[in-house]
């Protein structure tokens, strides 16, 4: 796993024969891990997800999702402040405070209302931000669409390291386990899009990834392609 995380790493600083016409060089094998990950996603996953949206009231599921993004608020400000954006870093730092005690654990979103405004930065942001190229797409077994750059940018973020926080393996797992069912349970309505619109949906999902990625790193204002001289 360390070799394959090394070898991503520097395929994004060599930038590994991608270029703005060909982003995906290693399509061959990141097709077959697609159609691995779709059929696990067919049999356990999405099954598991619409008995979690079906059964689960819909202010539970909330709490849920609100609990979770409380905690990715921690990275946030922490990559905010590695971008050399300190307003921001301090701004996530307060909703992460804010919540936790007056949203009890993160349950309640009231920082929200407050006026503290929220944003989404990992690692691997924060390394486009510092001139690191995405390098060749990657789609990652069980995880889904990534980078070369951003694969291995996920073992610096913050959630990697509750399970030593938490300690205990099952209490972990189990954490674990009902973030990825609530993470599914919230793209149901947006599958059904995607079946309807896409004639290669592993395409679809590349070029969609590829574009919020960057949309993402450049925080929504990403450089106008080079025209043809």
């Amino acid at each position: 796993m360390r070799a394959l995380f090394a070898l991503l790493v520097l395929a994004a600083l060599s930038g590994c024969a991608t270029t703005p016409d060909n982003p995906d060089p290693w399509e061959g094998l990141n097709r077959k891990t697609f159609a691995f990950n779709d059929a696990l996603d067919k049999a356990v996953t999405k099954p598991i997800a619409q008995g979690y949206a079906k059964v689960v009231p819909a202010f539970a599921q909330e709490g849920v999702n609100n609990f979770y993004s409380n905690l990715e608020d921690i990275g946030t400000s922490l990559n905010q402040f590695l971008q050399g954006k300190p307003k921001d870093g301090a701004n996530d730092a307060a909703r992460f405070v804010v919540n936790s005690v007056l949203g009890i654990f993160g349950l309640w979103d009231v920082a929200t209302p407050m006026g503290l405004e929220k944003h989404e930065e990992d690692f691997g942001q924060t390394l486009g931000v510092w001139g690191v190229g995405p390098g060749p797409y990657f789609v990652i077994p069980l995880l889904g669409p990534s980078s070369a750059r951003d694969a291995p940018a996920r073992l610096v973020d913050p959630q990697w390291y509750y399970a030593i926080a938490i300690g205990d393996n099952w209490k972990y797992w189990t954490w674990w386990s009902v973030d990825k069912v609530r993470t599914r349970a919230n793209l149901l309505t947006a599958e059904g899009v995607l079946e309807k619109a896409a004639l290669d949906r592993y395409v679809f999902i590349r070029d969609a990834w590829l574009q919020r990625r960057q949309n993402q790193v450049y925080d929504g204002n990403p450089p106008r392609p080079k025209e043809d001289e």
